[in-house]
């Protein structure tokens, strides 16, 4: 009985300190991004390309995700304020499941044209989507947007990617409709201090595409 109980009071505790650990990486992350994150377009710092992060085209409820408009949102005021000409849309496919695809519809839909719109097929995770736009799209110079707790993480991998980044806030949903994602920013900010420590590797990288000279997929 009393190994069990031992064994039991030392799981808590790891579990305890994992926790404390993870919400400290996100603070830190947080505090670290403010000064690169704007809410107002035009505060943004004009580039030649912007970088839009995916998310899930609809939502938990069965409709449109809230995270995924925003960011659209977001991504197209950046175009209609002159703060970016050309977006990489990157996230996941997966035979009918096509995030960059919906991104770039979603884009156009608002105004952007198609011909600016570069479709990151591989960007499954953040940091594939940090190392990609570096090393397949050559940028060393780029906003991203997503929503704050995305981009906190973001803004510390392009750093250590050698990017230059600066982060357009996208709207947050007021009321979290998905706890997954409100709770996994936790683990994914150790994940990210993790990603650094041991060198950026990303799966995949593939062929170079000049921006703005390549035509977009």
């Amino acid at each position: 009985m009393r190994l069990i109980l031992y064994v039991l009071l030392r799981v808590v505790a790891v579990v305890l300190m994992a926790g404390a650990l993870a919400w400290y990486a996100e603070r830190r992350l947080d505090r670290a991004a403010e000064a690169k994150s704007f809410t107002e377009v035009g505060k943004v710092p004009a580039v030649d390309v912007a970088l839009v992060l995916g998310t899930a085209p609809i939502g938990p409820e069965g409709g449109p995700n809230r995270y995924f408009v925003y960011r659209l949102d977001a991504a197209a005021a950046l175009y209609k304020a002159g703060k970016a000409r050309y977006f990489i849309v990157s996230g996941t496919r997966e035979g009918s499941y096509d995030e960059p695809t919906a991104m770039r519809a979603g884009l156009i839909e608002r105004g952007v044209p198609a011909d600016v719109i570069y479709r990151d097929f591989d960007g499954d995770r953040t940091l594939e989507s940090i190392v990609r736009a570096r090393r397949i799209y050559g940028q060393t110079r780029l906003v991203i947007v997503s929503q704050r707790f995305h981009l906190a993480r973001a803004l510390f991998l392009a750093l250590h990617e050698g990017i230059a980044a600066s982060g357009f806030e996208a709207r947050d949903v007021d009321t979290p409709y998905s706890v997954f994602t409100e709770l996994r920013r936790y683990p994914s900010a150790l994940r990210a201090y993790w990603d650094v420590w041991t060198g950026m590797r990303a799966e995949e990288v593939g062929k170079p595409i000049a921006i703005g000279v390549d035509p977009p997929e």
